[in-house]
């Protein structure tokens, strides 16, 4: 049996990793100017794969290249955190209402693999580990969206991972105890569909992205 090994990442794939990781998970803030000679030296590489990384992150939004200056990380508009969480709680409340009628031993099933990307979390917030914390995070929801059974929502669903990912990330900065937090709503929303309680399940999914547009100092009025 022949074993293919993966090709080893290039200067660029690690550049744009490492640049599009910082900026979706909030250590590369909104508003922040951030410089190829500093990203350079940070990665140990020259500044050509650095400026290609940013020349991609410019065309997906999220830097705004200034010659000679640097590139700025364009902020999250409130517009924007409005519309992805509407979005969102069209899409999540959705999954919840199919999901929770089921019997009991398939809320038993799906609550399984709800706790484990909870564990994932927890594993992750203890080790600090943002992005993995992240990562588990949007993996949790994907979870009810696959069970709803419905593939264009479902993908759908998957085309707002970075626009979730960086709110979630930037909120973080405003609210020290926000992991636990999340941990905490993730938890209420497993519990509610494993008891196949509808209307326990979308209040506590609509509590979840209230608490999401309030850490980022946003007012939200959900329909």
């Amino acid at each position: 049996m022949t074993t293919t090994n993966a090709r080893p990442a290039t200067a660029k794939d690690r550049a744009l990793e490492y640049v599009k990781t910082q900026v979706l998970t909030g250590a590369f803030p909104g508003g922040d100017l951030i410089s190829e000679g500093d990203v350079a030296t940070a990665l140990g590489m020259s500044r050509t794969p650095v400026r290609e990384a940013f020349l991609r992150l410019e065309a997906a939004g999220l830097l705004r290249l200034y010659p000679q200056r640097g590139a700025l990380v364009i902020p999250v508009s409130p517009e924007e955190v409005r519309a992805v969480i509407e979005a969102r709680l069209a899409l999540e409340q959705f999954a919840a209402a199919r999901v929770a009628g089921r019997d009991p031993a398939a809320g038993a099933a799906l609550y399984e693999r709800l706790s484990g990307e909870l564990d994932r979390q927890r594993a992750a917030a203890a080790a600090e580990n943002w992005k993995d914390f992240l990562d588990a995070d949007r993996a949790f929801h994907a979870v009810t969206l696959e069970e709803a059974g419905n593939a264009i929502l479902s993908g759908f669903y998957s085309s707002l991972r970075d626009r979730q990912m960086r709110m979630i990330g930037e909120s973080a900065l405003r609210d020290p105890n926000r992991m636990s937090t999340i941990m905490d709503e993730h938890q209420s929303i497993a519990q509610a569909l494993r008891d196949g309680d509808q209307p326990r399940a979308l209040q506590a999914v609509q509590d979840h992205l209230a608490s999401t547009v309030r850490a980022m100092g946003l007012a939200w009025d959900p329909i």
